[in-house]
């Protein structure tokens, strides 16, 4: 018989319960990696200060007058540290705008940091080294990003992201049948138990959810994309400039002051020193980002000449680049406060659920006993016809919490935590936690 409440005959529901068994089963495991390692990751900053891995610089007395230390000296004083290598970026971070951060390099072109200092913005003091590739954090991150595999260990998780896109597709495309006699939250009793809190956690964390794996799944193609734009744009820009001889750097506090003129209203993210593969081999490229909080998340690049300071061109990033940078922050959840941060690790430990309760349904299938042929019963009109009301309340307020603190401060990030909790609350509503 025709479901005939929505357009689904049998023979289609048994499709799509087999794409939703077997893109659920192929990518679980890595998921469940991947949901187990992004918890730390969420409260990474605070874990690392927790730690002493990154330190706040010392208060600054009341009577005093905040200074800002010429670049000029930050730069020498990290250099002092090791002699032989290369500075290779000059870092800022809107949450610490009494540091500054210099990743160096064995050379300028090295892909990997031989050092990360942290150094006072206020006096150029060195201030502390971030320990690198070692810890439980450096592990949980690796194995979050790449596998410890490398491009390719990234390219694998993408494609585990796009099965797990798929499964959520369908699990959506399943939810009406099994759910449209029972009211919203119910959960039974026993095996049926299972399956309502699978059909239940995966409904109120479906928004949530496919935006963290699409942002996901965008990030696995991070150094692809940056190749492009540096092999595209980049060259580009530079072209003019490829030939002349290799010149001694200026001074960057110069330099970053002319990017400052050159794009108003904006802070720098990063700048690129000579010679590194994000700059030319006689320019600074200063990144600068804007001050409200979706443009912060943007990028506008700055090419200043090295030896005066000279802005030589700026730019726009392609829409590729730009979806990249604003995926970041959706996927980490590190735009909207602590508050954000907790709310996102709780989403992640219901996505868990979802994983282990899948799991346990698909094992629970298929090792029970064959039961005994029963008289085939009545099949019932659809006493409840309509499931979708309360899901779509839940997704369009998960929605409303995604993008607000993206948009706005303050009352954005208010917004954005209220938003957010509507699923988890919705847990509640029916008395059944």
């Amino acid at each position: 018989m025709k479901n005939v409440s929505i357009g689904l005959t049998p023979r289609i529901l048994k499709r799509w319960a087999f794409i939703h068994k077997w893109s659920s089963l192929i990518c679980t495991g890595f998921i469940l990696l991947l949901c187990l390692t992004g918890l730390p990751l969420i409260f990474a900053d605070e874990i690392d200060h927790a730690l002493g891995y990154r330190i706040s610089p010392p208060p600054w007395p009341d009577s005093a007058i905040p200074t800002r230390a010429n670049l000029d000296a930050v730069i020498a004083a990290a250099q002092a540290r090791r002699p032989g290598d290369s500075v290779q970026f000059l870092v800022a971070e809107p949450q610490e705008p009494d540091l500054w951060f210099v990743r160096m390099g064995a050379d300028i072109a090295a892909a990997q940091p031989s050092a990360f200092y942290s150094m006072d913005a206020r006096t150029g003091a060195y201030l502390q080294a971030y320990p690198l590739n070692q810890g439980l954090m450096n592990i949980a991150l690796r194995l979050h990003v790449d596998l410890f595999a490398g491009l390719w260990g990234s390219l694998w998780l993408g494609l585990m992201g796009g099965f797990l896109m798929v499964a959520i597709v369908s699990g959506v495309v399943l939810y009406a049948p099994f759910m449209r006699k029972l009211t919203f939250g119910t959960v039974r009793q026993g095996y049926l138990a299972w399956l309502d809190w699978h059909n239940l956690l995966g409904i109120v964390t479906v928004v949530w959810l496919s935006v963290v794996t699409v942002t996901g799944v965008i990030n696995t193609v991070a150094a692809p994309i940056f190749s492009r734009w540096q092999s595209e744009q980049l060259a580009q820009l530079l072209a003019p400039y490829a030939a002349a001889p290799i010149r001694p750097i200026g001074s960057v506090q110069t330099a970053v002051n002319a990017a400052y003129r050159a794009v108003p209203n904006s802070a720098l993210s990063f700048l690129a020193f000579p010679g590194n593969p994000f700059a030319g081999p006689n320019q600074f490229v200063a990144f600068m980002q804007g001050e409200t909080p979706l443009t912060a998340k943007l990028l506008k690049p700055v090419v200043l000449d090295a030896q005066t300071g000279q802005v030589l061109a700026t730019a726009e990033l392609p829409g590729y680049v730009s979806a990249l940078l604003l995926s970041k922050p959706l996927h980490f959840g590190d735009y909207g406060g602590l508050p954000l941060k907790i709310l996102w690790a709780m989403l992640d430990l219901l996505s868990i659920g979802i994983l282990v309760g899948g799991l346990y349904l698909w094992g629970k299938k298929h090792c029970r006993r064959p039961a005994q042929t029963a008289k085939p019963q009545r099949q019932l009109r659809p006493i409840r016809p309509k499931p979708w009301p309360i899901p779509i309340a839940i997704c369009a307020s998960s929605l409303i919490g995604l993008c607000a603190a993206l948009l706005a401060d303050g009352l954005g990030d208010t917004l954005s935590w209220l938003a957010l909790s509507v699923p988890i609350l919705a847990l509640f509503a029916r008395r059944i936690v």
